[in-house]
């Protein structure tokens, strides 16, 4: 053996095994980043329970002002072990410098009696830890144990975590987190706790998750340490194949990826490419299922080109302008481009057009393929992409229209699903449909 290899293996021998076990502890699994590098606070700075929106109204100076006073009170509570985050129970939560979306999150922490914490996803609260022994707390749910998205709204799923899988203390627990979209999974410690729950925006209840936020590690009430910590962004045909899994069953294929057998109307404006629906440029009109449905959930892929605008007829009766003779037209729209700076808010992807106006920013980036899944029931319409639901209206509620123009067929009970071209090469993939009403 070369003197040096000998020298590096005899100075490795030498450590303690707790450093040496941590020095392995802070290598990534394959695919994953580390986010805790094991000696200090880099790609980290502090905050503590706060709004992110008041943050990205700031100025860059405000934001560099205030992140300099955070990190200076995340220095005096948060310290480095042995290659482990620790903090002494108070102060602002470590931050992650970078903004996350789709993640898969792996993370190991460690506890005291009556601590209490958690882990703030996106900025928002949380998946939580807590004393799942401290009689005190069990009103709150603390006796069914830590990994439950505690700040869903009341009975709402994910709230409370399916099992109780803490550990006793002095013993590391460890989580591993999906979040796509809202829709967030949990395991602690290899059981599954939540399951594909949407996580409510505990900022504002009405809106969705934002798309984007930091990690954030909340602690208070008692020491918590923190190690093997690794981050994998999602990619969007794998986060895409997730979702469309999750769906459940019972969906029925209407688009064979081959041709357009069992469609109607100006079929010859639209062709196959590559297995997916295409509108031809400079061409357009509804094509739809030659069956109708009345209460369905419809799921489907779909690419954007820059500035592409396209919709979906739902219950069309298959003439006319869908967006009025139909329930409605759902707007399938590249809504950030620049031509559309003064859309109106009824107009914007996922909006009922001309009547309910859909969540923005949820779209993945022009050229990515989208997920998207629609449940109609009744007068009910609800809009979810990529794991975010950004509409959820009921029609029969709508009483001002965009243009002071009525739609007349938003109170329809049943008809078409088609597609509503508007001479862009909008594309759509794995068209499939699931009845209601018969079920």
């Amino acid at each position: 053996m070369p003197r040096l290899l000998l020298l590096v293996c005899t100075v490795i021998a030498l450590l303690p095994f707790s450093a040496r076990s941590a020095q392995a502890q802070v290598e990534p699994p394959e695919g994953f980043q580390a986010l805790f590098n094991g000696r200090d606070l880099e790609g980290w700075h502090g905050m503590g329970h706060f709004d992110p929106r008041k943050l990205w109204a700031m100025s860059d100076d405000e934001r560099a002002a205030k992140r300099a006073t955070d990190l200076e009170d995340a220095r005096k509570h948060w310290t480095v072990e042995n290659y482990e985050l620790v903090n002494d129970g108070h102060g602002v939560y470590l931050t992650t410098d970078k903004d996350y979306g789709d993640i898969e999150l792996m993370i190991d922490y460690k506890t005291v009696p009556l601590a209490d914490s958690g882990i703030y996803l996106r900025a928002t609260p949380q998946v939580q830890i807590w004393d799942s022994t401290e009689e005190s707390k069990f009103k709150l749910g603390a006796n069914k144990g830590s990994g439950g998205l505690w700040n869903n709204n009341p009975g709402n799923p994910g709230k409370d975590p399916l099992a109780l899988a803490d550990k006793p203390f002095g013993e590391w627990n460890s989580f591993r987190i999906l979040q796509l979209g809202a829709r967030t999974t949990v395991h602690l410690n290899d059981k599954l706790v939540v399951d594909h729950a949407v996580m409510d925006n505990f900022w504002d209840r009405k809106r969705p998750l934002f798309a984007k936020g930091p990690i954030q590690l909340q602690t208070h009430g008692g020491e918590i340490r923190w190690r093997n910590i690794f981050i994998r962004e999602v990619p969007a045909e794998e986060a895409n194949e997730i979702l469309r899994q999750k769906a459940g069953s019972g969906f029925v294929s209407i688009f064979n990826g081959k041709n357009l057998a069992g469609w109607k109307g100006p079929v010859e404006n639209y062709e196959i490419q590559d297995g997916a629906l295409v509108c031809k440029p400079g061409k357009g009109g509804t094509i739809y299922t030659e069956e109708e449905y009345g209460d369905f959930v419809v799921q489907m892929e779909f690419k954007l080109p820059p500035g592409g605008n396209n919709g979906l007829a739902i219950r069309y009766p298959g003439q006319g302008d869908t967006a009025y003779v139909g329930m409605c037209e759902l707007q399938v729209l590249d809504t950030e481009h620049p031509k559309y700076a003064g859309l109106d808010p009824r107009q914007a992807h996922g909006s009922a057009y001309g009547m309910v106006a859909a969540e923005r920013g949820h779209l993945r980036p022009t050229g990515e393929w989208n997920f998207q899944q629609v449940t109609v029931q009744g007068s009910k319409i609800q809009v979810e992409l990529n794991g975010s639901i950004i509409l959820d209206a009921d029609l029969n509620e709508v009483s001002e229209y965009l243009g002071n123009r009525p739609h007349p067929g938003k109170d329809r009970t049943s008809g078409h699903f088609g597609f509503a071209g508007h001479s862009d090469p909008v594309m759509f993939r794995n068209v499939q449909i699931k009845r209601l009403d018969t079920q």
